[in-house]
């Protein structure tokens, strides 16, 4: 996949750029624009703007010296006990500059910092509130323990909707002078999964080959299992052809570079398009869950599908 360049590129700078939060934005947007944020956790998936919130936050509070008032610390960075007692608490101990009487740090991916820097940023966010706020941003809120979250106003956000990635990729494409089909659009959606900066990665990486982003392309780049492939797979397999059904799922596999993990999710998706009864269909994804689960664990991938296979035989056959 190629540099993120065009995520930075279209990263959105005020809070009407912003899409698929619409809630959650209007309530950062009032806490804003009465100069007086409390200190935020911003929780939810990869890719839906947590980040780009955070910045637009400080920007629309502190203008052209946002910089000097800012202080950001990823999960690249190291971020044990003795960041938060020194470059934290030096940095919210100092004034800010400007008509805003605090600073802001952002703690980005904050659920990856260890429990003892999670004590230690406990005190640091009571101790020094009056002169610094504190943003955090983590996809899994329950990695945060209970103490910080209390003293933290809740954001969650969610995955973005189809009509909210349609927008960003018009914007781009109508930005970049390319031309897309509605069909490309929707396995863009597919492929990214309501990931916005997935989605903007892989818009990149197919315009780097072609300005004319067809279905084809954007499959390829992807690297996903067309719905299509799977139903010959699964139907051979209803159908009691288990050998039919097994070397078309080992032809897909090989051809296209498919990983397990892929076929598996194209498969759960797929099940609930076939027309058995909805007991059955319970039961597959459920055994569709325990083949994944082995292949977690560590199973050669082809090993667990036959034997998912074998179980699309049973029930097509009536006996599962």
């Amino acid at each position: 996949m190629v540099s993120s360049i065009w995520t930075e590129k279209y990263r959105p700078n005020k809070f009407s750029e912003l899409v698929g939060q619409d809630n959650t934005i209007k309530r950062v947007e009032a806490l804003t624009n009465s100069l007086n944020i409390p200190h935020m956790l911003f929780a939810g998936p990869a890719g839906t703007g947590k980040s780009t919130l955070a910045l637009i936050v400080v920007k629309d509070l502190y203008k052209e010296n946002w910089k000097e008032n800012y202080l950001e610390l990823n999960a690249s960075d190291e971020r044990g006990i003795n960041v938060v007692r020194e470059k934290v608490k030096n940095f919210a101990r100092t004034k800010s500059l400007g008509d805003v009487p605090f600073k802001i740090i952002f703690l980005d991916e904050a659920d990856a910092l260890t429990p003892e820097a999670q004590q230690a940023l406990r005190r640091t966010m009571e101790n020094f509130s009056s002169t610094c706020r504190f943003i955090l941003s983590c996809n899994y809120s329950s990695k945060i323990i209970d103490p910080i979250q209390s003293r933290c106003a809740i954001f969650r956000f969610k995955l973005l909707e189809k009509k909210d990635i349609e927008k960003v990729i018009k914007k781009i494409v109508e930005s970049e002078h390319m031309t897309i089909k509605q069909e490309s659009i929707e396995i863009l959606y597919e492929g990214c999964e309501g990931d916005c900066r997935r989605c903007i990665n892989i818009l990149q990486s197919t315009a780097s080959i072609s300005p004319s982003i067809t279905p084809e392309l954007v499959s390829t780049i992807i690297s996903n299992t067309k719905p299509r492939d799977i139903r010959v797979v699964l139907d051979y397999a209803l159908s009691g052809d288990f050998q039919k059904s097994r070397e078309k799922l080992l032809d897909i596999m090989l051809r296209e570079s498919i990983s397990g993990q892929d076929v598996i999710k194209a498969i759960q998706k797929e099940i609930w398009n076939l027309p058995v009864e909805p007991t059955i269909k319970v039961k597959l994804t459920e055994k569709t869950g325990e083949v994944e689960f082995r292949m977690t664990e560590g199973s050669d991938p082809f090993i667990p599908l036959q034997s998912l296979l074998a179980s699309f035989v049973l029930a097509g056959l009536g006996k599962e």
